[in-house]
């Protein structure tokens, strides 16, 4: 059959979109295959639907040098806030990978393999938003990739509210084919190395069966922050003008891996807990101060530091702890098995069985944990007075002795006030600031990912095509955690004095798994599906055929997140969870009619129905109207909704989020006084402060309601464009806490831990103080921080998104036979609003969402172009991206947006606010050259990052991730890099 107006192929060079408005072929050329498109049940020769589709082949993924399935997805100019990469390493879903479409959140994007569904990542994004990890995506079978940027609940179900990704793999191969590949950074690390190998017996077309069998291997190698220096590895940024928030050289307070004690009084001599809430201090009135010693100053490898001013004085030793302990890049090994038998059952009958596993391993590194005067897990607002820190005391004994009178008591070596104090044991206690240095911290994640799929297809008298789909998937997730304290054994090497605190390169390894032992979490999720349909050509219309498509689905689906510190006995690991299994069972339709030869009509409708009780009709309408060959208009609207997931619902699901929060200069003046290097007090800075949220039985499903608009152009043979508008809105919207915001600024209206959590009682509720921190010992008497605080799920009222798609692609021939092809793709987000009760929070350009996307933002411009010349055997492609400036501002975190009182770094700072009110635009170049040696072998070579452009400064980012934005930037942290490779094909 020939191709129709404005049909073309959409290929698109990774991340662009080809609009590809062809001619009609010639009635004696060789027929245009049929291809199913992502959004329709209905198979058909072009891709340019009434919905925007971006179309990613395996050619144009090549060209762009991409070796994951992460990265290709992600490098949608559509995908925005809530996009999880796996340079992210401090929250939940750290190691895992998932895609944003339209900032919406990773749980209103569904992800498909070959049409279908698999399981679920056991850890919810945030604690709460579900997705597929993009890590567990076999890539060197993928044929295309196809983006549906558009809502698609009518074809799909709940979670397709932002679009849909569709990773569509090889349905046969024969023969042998493979690659390898060799890499790493101009700096020789992030090493990188590739492997995959696909044997495939059986011509399908001749025998009627297909057989392939497909492995990978990748492996790739850790970044630290250390290797990259300034400003990424540091917290101080007085060289180019900010703060130094370094506190660690610049506070006797902060915890370092050097102990550094005070004297206080100890009311328990067995309970290092029992310790005073202030310490000793030395004069009277305002020229009081406390003596801090620190102990085994001797190892101050980078010098020593002295303060001889304020409430706390003394000497420690200098250390920048981003610079010691933090990384970029996690060091990460996945391989994958895979297989597929197609075959035929007669004329009309086709079937397949698919088999898959893949393991992915992710090695995070963090900074050693800490003893200082923080609540230990599970406190109180009524702790606050009772519980200031840890202290050592005067006497160590044996375990389980009473050190008040033991015999065998003797005097703490790691104590220095213990001779002195030795027969008033009560006023001798040193209260410890103290970072473990010598005890590893971090995570190894294994994620393992089991799925099989069956079908069958065929059809009836010509007009009646069927098929039925199985698949069942099970996720595995194992979370190693180590160098966090148990609580218990911490306690008892204190009142033993088994832990060396002076010299701790004397501690033996079995000391320090004693108190520190490894935390193992099993999590999983399983997912079992059948899918059915059909599909009949009814009449003829002027256009063409009319068709009708009708199918069902019955889906059952688990989750156990299990509790990481179910016992309460781990120091600062989280007690996030999430259980629940429900059916979910779905009838749906779709209509295709050509009415007229410019005019094609598709309508859509799906019911799902939920064991929980959630049900919903969701229909979608769009219209294709081409009035010229080289000119098309296009259009939808639909209706989705998203139901709850499992962690927001479920009576027993709990989480507590944190994210960077600076308090208000009037907290920091009363901690010490704002000056113009900052507060050096830590315990006015930047924190991270939680909200603490349980699964709500009672919440409603989200209603969306989207539309776009768009029009596909072919203005000259060789240039095609299209140019997309699109606009949703989420209403009942599902957040944490919308009134966080208002919430922990209502805190710090207090004077004292009543008042302050009674005015955050009144901010709505459910909202409330559940974590108070310990009193600020310099500063006793004023008010302390507030860790977490209780803030609710809810349904929202509601939020609208709206931008603009474009894409172009151009094609020219060149002299000596070249050829050139440019495409570009770019996503101008106009709005994305969040209504509540209390106003509207604006978040386009900015740093907000803060919690949705993990500190990242939504960047109001991305985009992408792509050139490649080809010449005979020979490539070259040179691919750019483009992130906007993002301002460094976040509503949800701030009532404001403005950049000196709403500002993410510098709160209430009106130099830096407007200095650093702005976190610069991103641009990068890739290029990949290749070479085709001979018809069955390829080489190619590519230099990421080809300019070795630095990330911006993102001061206002999350802690963990100091001065930079793991989301749009990661090239640029990383630096040029260098990759070799080979392909063969026989």
């Amino acid at each position: 059959m020939a191709t129709t107006m404005i049909c073309g192929a959409a290929v698109a060079a990774f991340g662009s979109s080809q609009a590809a408005a062809q001619t009609a072929a010639p009635t004696d050329q060789t027929e245009v295959e049929e291809i199913v498109v992502t959004g329709s049940l209905f198979r058909r020769t072009d891709t340019e639907t009434p919905s925007p589709v971006t179309v990613m082949t395996s050619q144009s993924l090549q060209r762009a040098g991409m070796t994951t399935a992460t990265d290709a997805i992600r490098s949608v100019s559509a995908d925005g806030a809530g996009s999880i990469g796996t340079g992210f390493q401090s929250g939940f879903s750290a190691g895992g990978s998932a895609v944003s479409l339209r900032g919406l959140g990773v749980s209103s994007t569904l992800v498909l393999v070959d049409g279908l569904r698999s399981a679920n990542f056991p850890i919810n994004d945030d604690g709460h938003n579900a997705y597929v990890d993009l890590n567990s995506i076999p890539f060197s079978l993928i044929d295309r990739i196809e983006v549906l940027k558009d809502g698609a609940s009518s074809s799909y179900g709940a979670d397709a509210i932002g679009g849909v990704v569709n990773l569509i793999l090889k349905k046969q191969f024969e023969g042998i084919s493979g690659s390898a590949e060799f890499g790493q950074s101009q700096e020789r690390d992030a090493r990188h190395q590739r492997f995959d190998l696909t044997l495939g017996y059986g011509d399908y077309a001749e025998k009627g069966w297909n057989f392939y069998v497909n492995g990978e291997y990748q492996k790739d190698g850790r970044v630290t922050s250390h290797s990259r220096g300034f400003p990424y590895n540091t917290q101080d940024l007085r060289p180019i003008g900010g703060l130094d928030n370094n506190t660690a050289d610049s506070s006797l307070t902060t915890a370092t891996p050097t102990a550094v004690v005070v004297r206080t009084t100890q009311s328990d001599l067995n309970n290092p807990l029992s310790g005073g809430l202030s310490p000793f201090t030395i004069g009277t009135g305002s020229s009081a101060y406390s003596e801090y010693t620190s102990l085994g100053l001797g190892t101050c490898l980078a010098g020593t530091y002295t303060v001889t001013t304020g409430g706390a004085r003394g000497t420690g030793c200098k250390y920048d702890l981003v610079d010691l302990y933090n990384q970029i890049q996690p060091k990460q090994e996945r391989y994958a098995l895979n297989s597929r038998l197609s075959f035929k059952l007669g004329e009309n009958v086709e079937g397949y069985v698919t088999g898959s596993y893949s393991y992915d391993f992710v090695s995070i590194k963090n900074q050693p944990r800490a003893l200082r005067n923080t609540q230990p897990f599970g406190g109180s607002p009524a702790l606050a007075s009772s519980n200031p820190g840890i202290v050592l005391p005067v006497y160590i004994c044996s375990a389980g002795a009473n050190c008040a009178t033991a015999a065998d008591r003797r005097l703490n070596p790691n104590n220095p006030y213990a001779t002195a104090f030795a027969n008033d044991p009560s006023n001798g206690a040193a209260r410890i600031y103290y970072l473990f240095g010598d005890i590893p911290a971090g995570s190894d994640r294994t994620n393992e990912v089991y799925r099989g799929a069956a079908g069958l297809k065929g059809d009836i008298g010509g007009d009646w095509n069927w098929r039925v789909d199985a698949v069942a998937a099970r996720d595995n997730l194992k979370i190693e955690q180590y160098g966090y304290l148990n609580i218990a054994n911490l306690l008892k090497s204190i009142n033993t004095g088994s832990y060396d605190f002076a010299n701790p390169g004397n501690n033996t390894q079995s000391v320090r798994d004693f108190i520190s032992p490894t935390v193992t979490t099993p999590s999983h999720s399983t997912m079992y599906s059948l899918d059915a349909s059909i599909t009949k050509e009814l009449w003829e219309l002027p256009g063409g055929t009319m068709q009708l498509a009708v199918g069902g689905q019955v889906r059952k689906e688990e989750l156990v997140n299990n509790n990481q510190n179910a016992k309460l006995d781990t120091y600062s690991l989280t007690t996030s969870s999430a259980f629940g299994k429900h059916t979910v069972t779905a009838g749906y339709f779709e209509v295709l009619a050509p009415v007229l030869n410019q005019l094609e009509i598709n309508a859509s409708g799906r019911y799902d129905h939920y064991s929980e009780g959630f049900s919903h009709f969701s229909p979608k309408i769009g219209a294709k109207y081409t009035p010229l060959r080289q000119l098309a208009f296009r259009g939808t609207y639909s209706k989705g909704f998203r139901a709850p997931t499992f962690a927001e619902s479920g009576a027993r699901s709990q989480y507590a989020g944190f994210s960077t929060f600076t308090p208000p200069p009037s907290f920091q003046n009363a901690h010490g006084g704002l000056t113009s290097g900052g507060n050096t007090n830590p315990y006015a800075q930047a924190y991270s402060l939680g909200g603490g949220y349980v699964g709500n039985p009672d919440l409603k499903p989200e209603k969306s309601r989207s539309f776009t608009l768009g029009v596909i152009a072919e203005p000259t043979p060789w240039l095609s464009l299209t140019v997309d508008y699109y606009d949703v809105k989420k209403s009942d919207l599902i957040v944490a806490g919308p009134l966080l915001a208002n919430a922990r600024n209502a805190y710090y209206t207090g004077t004292n831990v009543t008042s302050a959590c009674a005015a955050v009682a009144a901010v709505g509720p459910g909202y409330s103080c559940n974590l108070v921190d310990a009193i600020d010992p310099l500063f006793p008497t004023a008010l302390p921080r507030v860790l977490i605080i209780n803030a609710p799920f809810v349904n929202a009222d509601f939020s609208k998104t709206s931008g603009v798609d474009f894409s172009a692609t151009a094609k020219a021939d060149l002299p000596f036979d070249a050829k050139l092809t440019s495409r570009v793709e770019v996503t101008h987000v106009l709005k994305y609003d969040l209504h509540t009760s209390n106003g509207v929070q604006k978040y386009a350009g900015t740093l907000g969402p803060y919690q949705l996307s993990s500190g990242n933002g939504t960047p109001d411009w991305r985009g992408n172009w792509q050139n490649t010349i080809e010449w005979s055997r020979y490539s070259l492609s040179a691919t750019a991206y483009y992130v906007g400036k993002i301002k460094s501002v976040a509503a949800d975190q701030r009532t404001s947006t403005d950049c000196v009182t709403a500002n993410q770094y510098a709160t209430g700072n009106a130099a830096l606010g407007q200095k650093f009110c702005y976190i610069k635009k991103f641009v990068n170049v890739d290029l990949n050259g290749t070479a085709q040696i001979t018809d069955s072998v390829q080489v190619y070579g590519h230099v990421g990052n080809l300019f070795d452009e630095k990330a911006p400064v993102a001061p206002g980012a999350y802690a963990s991730a100091p001065n930079f934005l793991t989301s749009f930037h990661y090239p640029g942290l990383i630096g040029r890099t260098f990759k070799v490779g080979v392909r063969f094909t026989y």
